[in-house]
């Protein structure tokens, strides 16, 4: 298993349509942030990993550039990409490095600014992240579409209502309204959702999440650098798990699931030694808000076919079961493709460290879980954190 890790410091930028800034200048407001947390210096990290899909911005090679506006040049030696999932594959990147003793301190840089294209640019340029030739090239599916595929496939075998999608998007933007570096801050109401225009049916326009610039930072150290450096509220990685699925969505059989988050749940609670009614507080990979319904399931909080009921009756708000996406989700908070992995950790790491203010969600045990899906179920990645 290697040496034991733990995140001592985090960051992460205001989300949204950030025009003021270049990505370089945006990455820094998140590595600024985590290297004042850590109390770490430029000098003390050993490795920097960057995450961005870089696809929809002007600067298609970014590591570069942002560790030379940083004050990092020579510590970046690679970027990596995992589609949506990017900022957790560079979390991952990072833990390995420090895990291993490569580095005793390493940093996990996640940046996109995808609003540099127009809507139609960045829903063409998503969907070439499946199979292009046989779902891209001759149907021209979308994620907004892909999605709608797996709602209405877990409409027709569980019941699953538009009403219970709709309570997803209600709760997000009741936690996105209370966090100031959200992208909407605006609350809604079920009626609002129902209404809105729809996208590929059942999803509508409040059922999927904006698109959105933003960047976070988390650094990771050794049991031996936190040791030495006293931190006093370290968040140690206890699990981890990643798993990918066939591209060609036909190959995977019943779309009412990502097995990719299956394999890679079962995977980090068998190294954290847990299971699911551990998990006290979470975030779930809610692109669109089928998708948190599906992660429910798919992470173990609930039977399979009951998501709907489980956001139905609250069990996912804060002081509910498992408090899922309080400061958030994607679908309010945002959705910058290399950033939001870090940023959900960047989430779980302030609740466990009681340091969500009005997004607080009460533990006990103080064990959370980070879930990161790449396209639909094309890569899934789970982190087990626990104070």
């Amino acid at each position: 298993m290697g040496k034991r890790v733990a995140i001592i410091g985090v960051g992460n930028s205001r989300f949204g349509k950030r025009d003021d800034v270049s990505i370089q200048e945006l990455a820094w407001e998140s590595i600024k942030e985590a290297l004042n947390d850590s109390g770490l210096s430029q000098k003390d990290i050993g490795l920097v990993v960057v995450g961005s899909t870089a696809y929809r911005g002007v600067e298609l090679y970014p590591a570069p550039i942002i560790a030379e506006y940083s004050g990092l040049t020579g510590k970046v030696p690679l970027r990596v990409e995992a589609m949506c999932a990017t900022g957790l594959a560079a979390a991952l990147t990072a833990y390995t490095a420090v895990s291993s003793g490569l580095v005793d301190v390493a940093m996990a840089v996640g940046v996109d600014k995808m609003t540099e294209v127009d809507t139609s640019t960045s829903l063409a340029i998503g969907g070439r992240g499946g199979n292009y030739q046989w779902e891209y090239h001759f149907y021209g599916t979308t994620f907004p579409t892909y999605y709608a595929l797996y709602a209405t496939r877990h409409m027709a075998v569980y019941g699953t209502t538009e009403e219970q999608m709709a309570l997803v998007a209600v709760k997000a933007h009741k936690y996105g309204s209370m966090n100031p570096k959200a992208h909407f801050q605006k609350p809604v109401t079920v009626e609002e959702v129902l209404k809105s225009r729809v996208i590929s049916w059942p999803i509508k326009l409040l059922d999927s999440c904006p698109i959105s610039d933003g960047s976070a930072t988390a650094i990771f150290a050794s049991e031996e650098k936190v040791k030495e450096l006293k931190i006093e509220n370290p968040v140690w990685i206890t699990g981890v798990g990643y798993a990918n699925d066939y591209a060609y969505v036909a190959k995977r059989g019943e779309w009412t699931e990502f097995k990719a988050t299956q394999l890679a749940a079962k995977q980090a609670y068998e190294m954290a030694k847990i299971t699911p009614n551990d998990v006290e507080v979470a975030t779930v990979h809610d692109a669109f808000t089928i998708a948190e319904i599906m992660g429910y399931e798919d992470l173990g909080f609930t039977e399979k076919g009951k998501g709907g009921k489980f956001i139905e009756e609250g069990q996912s708000e804060r002081g509910g079961k498992v408090g899922v996406n309080l400061f958030g989700g994607l679908k309010a908070k945002g959705h910058p493709l290399g950033a939001t992995g870090l940023s959900m950790i960047y989430e779980i790491t302030k609740q466990l460290r009681d340091e969500a203010g009005n997004l607080q969600h009460p533990l006990k045990k103080y064990i959370g879980l980070v879930h990161n899906v790449g396209g639909t179920g094309h890569f899934a990645y789970v982190m087990i954190l626990r104070r």
